[in-house]
C-alpha cells in the first residue's frame, strides 16, 4: 500500500505525527585516532528514563512553539532541521511543530542526534515519505564519528559500530545486544556543567596526542572479549570489569582535554572515584561521551539503591547533582500518529 500524503483521506482523519525518541550513554570510542587502521569505532547503550519529544502537523503558517525552557533553546535548530528536510523533499507546506521536551544538552545524551532523527523522522512519516534513519542523519548532519545514536533510535539496545567509512555515511552497527533485563543504571547528572560539543569538541580531539595502538588493541579486546559477551550471557563478572578497563583506558586519553581529569564535572567525578574504591568490579562506572553525565551500571535494582544509598550516607554526593536508577531501553523510538480531534 503507498504511503498517505497529507492531502490524502488517510492524513485527514489524523491531526499529527508524535516522536518520542530516547537517550543513550556513549561508553566509548575503540580507537579515536585509528592507530589500528580505522578512527572511532564506538559502544553505546540507551536507556530509558531519558526522551526528545515533539509532535508536527499541517498548519496554515509555520509555528514552532516549545513546552520547557531547555525545548524553547532548541527551537533553532529545529527550524534548521525542517529546512534541510523540505530543500530536499521539496514539500513546503506549512507546519505546526510542538517540541514537548527535549534530553539534556551537551550532557552526554546524544541530544542533537535524537533531535535531527525526532524531526526528521516526524516530517518524513507525516509527508508519506520512506527514508530510513541513516539517510535522515546523514542530510541533517549527524553520525560523522558514531553510528550509535542513529541505531539507538531505530532499535534501542547495547550498541557497537566500527567507525564510518569512505562513503561519508554514518557508521554501521555490528553488533546490538540486549540488556538483561535485571540490570540497573544510576545516572548522575550535573547540570552546572557542559560537555563539549561542536567546534570546541573537534579542536579537542585535534590536539590530544594518538591513542597508542596498544591501548586501542585492549579496549576492542575487552569489548569483543568481556563486554559484549558479559552482557549477551547475563554475565556481569565479565561485563563490569571489561568495561571499567575500557572507561580507564578512554579517561587516561582524554583527561588533558578535561583539565587534566577523566571526568568533566567534580562533583561527579568524585562520586563515581567514591564508588569504583567501593564497589569494585561490582559496578561498571563511567562517563558518557564528554560527561558531565557519569553513570555506573549495576546487576540489579537492590544493588542500584545500595550504591545510592552508601555515597549519600558517607556524604559523597553533590546537592547539586541528580541521580536516577533507570533501565536498559531495548526498543527504539516510538512513532505514533495523533487522531483527528
Amino acid at each position: 500500500m503507498a504511503p498517505a500524503s497529507p492531502s490524502s483521506p488517510r492524513a485527514a482523519a489524523r491531526a499529527g505525527v508524535n516522536v518520542r525518541a530516547p537517550g543513550r550513554l556513549h561508553l566509548g570510542f575503540l580507537d579515536p585516532s585509528g592507530t589500528l587502521g580505522r578512527r572511532f569505532g564506538s559502544i553505546g547503550l540507551v536507556i530509558d528514563g531519558f526522551e526528545t519529544e515533539l509532535e508536527l502537523g499541517s498548519a496554515t503558517h509555520d509555528a514552532l512553539v516549545a513546552d520547557t525552557p531547555g525545548a524553547q533553546a532548541e527551537l533553532e535548530r529545529v527550524d534548521a532541521h525542517l529546512r534541510v528536510m523540505r530543500e530536499r523533499t521539496g514539500r513546503d507546506a506549512p507546519l505546526a511543530l510542538r517540541l514537548r521536551r527535549v534530553l539534556p544538552a551537551h550532557a552526554g545524551f546524544g541530544s542533537g542526534t535524537q533531535l535531527a532523527l525526532a524531526v526528521g523522522r516526524a516530517f518524513a512519516r507525516w509527508q508519506g515519505l520512506d527514508l530510513d534513519s541513516p539517510t535522515l542523519a546523514h542530510w541533517l548532519g549527524r553520525g560523522l564519528r558514531s553510528g550509535i545514536g542513529i541505531a539507538g533510535f531505530d532499535a534501542g539496545g547495547l550498541l557497537l559500530d566500527g567507525g564510518p567509512g569512505r562513503d561519508g555515511l554514518p557508521a554501521k552497527v555490528l553488533s546490538r545486544v540486549e540488556l538483561p533485563a535485571a540490570w540497573r543504571i544510576i545516572v548522575v547528572l550535573d547540570p552546572r556543567a557542559r560537555g563539549l560539543s561542536g567546534v570546541q569538541e573537534r579542536e579537542a580531539i585535534a590536539a590530544l596526542p594518538p591513542l597508542p595502538q596498544s591501548a586501542a588493541a585492549d579496549i576492542c579486546h575487552q569489548l569483543l572479549m568481556r563486554v559484549l559477551p558479559g552482557a549477551s550471557g547475563d554475565d556481569f563478572g565479565a561485563f563490569a570489569p571489561g568495561l571499567n578497563r575500557v572507561q580507564q583506558l578512554l579517561g587516561d586519553h582524554f583527561a588533558p582535554a578535561q583539565h587534566g581529569s577523566a571526568w568533566s564535572s567534580a562533583g561527579v567525578g568524585r562520586l563515581m572515584q567514591w564508588w569504583g574504591e567501593t564497589a569494585g568490579d561490582a559496578a561498571a562506572i563511567g562517563q558518557s561521551s564528554w560527561g558531565p553525565t557519569g553513570f555506573a551500571i549495576v546487576p540489579s535494582a537492590r544493588a542500584a539503591q545500595g550504591l545510592v544509598d552508601a555515597a549519600r550516607a558517607a556524604g559523597v554526593v553533590d546537592a547539586a547533582l541528580e541521580l536516577r536508577v533507570v533501565t536498559a531501553r531495548n526498543r527504539g523510538a516510538v512513532v505514533a500518529e495523533l487522531p483527528a480531534r
